[in-house]
């Protein structure tokens, strides 16, 4: 039997990061990877690399979702950038037309090359709409600092304080992610589900951030609950594929890297 993961998420056409990121990552963990597109970001190399962000019309979103839903039986879904409150509200919509047994909500609360009061508004859509429909929920540092209403994350102590502020709104397990911004030698992520929390740590690969992480975190954690491991070992599995994708990061043009899912051998 082949397991089928489904991912709803922006396309980013450098490869690095969004729908692209996603069904590699799916496909390197042995899962078919079925996708719906919400919008399209193209990075702009004579504007400083900026963000150029177009929107899938609601409709054909939801044709997406119809489709694919029609055509597999998908129970595991993730949950990438979104970017407007209609694209939010369609996809909380064709969710809830069918049961699913994990939401894996990637939270993107910064939505590049809108404006400030577009994204405030994408910002509090998602929260209302997409955080109660999820099972695990993996922001990154200021993700994490905004779900939580914190003033600011120093330690692991903070994170997983944001951590289980976050769990207690959402009901969801929530992946807390320090990143490379947790100050300290260590990339730590902090799992809370339940009473239970769970730290995860390995030593930092650099101190610059390397496109397409959190995607593939997601992504891999998703995979494996596709397969039908527990939240905790998802996250352990996700943890060893990230550092072996920053590791292997891929150079380009750009002022920046990216991961490399081809590098991880389980």
């Amino acid at each position: 039997m082949v397991n089928l993961a489904f991912v709803v998420a922006g396309s980013e056409a450098t490869g690095g990061a969004g729908i692209q990121t996603d069904l590699k990552t799916f496909q390197q963990l042995g899962v078919f990877g079925v996708g719906a597109l919400t919008c399209i970001v193209s990075f702009d190399p004579k504007n400083d690399w900026g963000h150029r962000f177009v929107p899938v019309e609601p409709q054909v979103i939801a044709d997406q979702i119809e489709a694919a839903t029609s055509t597999h039986d998908l129970d595991v879904v993730k949950i990438g950038m979104l970017g407007t409150p209609a694209t939010i509200d369609q996809v909380a919509t064709s969710l809830a037309a069918q049961p699913w047994r994990h939401v894996v909500l990637d939270p993107v609360l910064i939505c590049k090359g809108q404006e400030p009061g577009a994204a405030l508004d994408t910002d509090t859509a998602l929260r209302a709409q997409i955080l109660p429909l999820a099972t695990v929920v993996t922001p990154n540092l200021f993700e994490s600092l905004t779900l939580s209403g914190m003033d600011a994350i120093e330690t692991v102590e903070d994170l997983t304080e944001a951590a289980r502020r976050i769990a207690a709104e959402s009901g969801a397990a929530v992946v807390a992610k320090g990143g490379t911004e947790l100050p300290g030698p260590d990339a730590v992520d902090v799992l809370v589900e339940g009473d239970e929390v769970t730290i995860f740590s390995v030593p930092k690969i650099g101190e610059e951030r390397v496109s397409g992480a959190g995607c593939t975190f997601a992504a891999a954690i998703t995979a494996e609950l596709a397969k039908g491991a527990t939240v905790k070992d998802a996250v352990a599995v996700a943890k060893k594929l990230v550092t072996a994708a920053v590791e292997a990061r891929v150079a380009s043009k750009a002022p920046f890297t990216s991961v490399w899912q081809g590098a991880y051998q389980g």
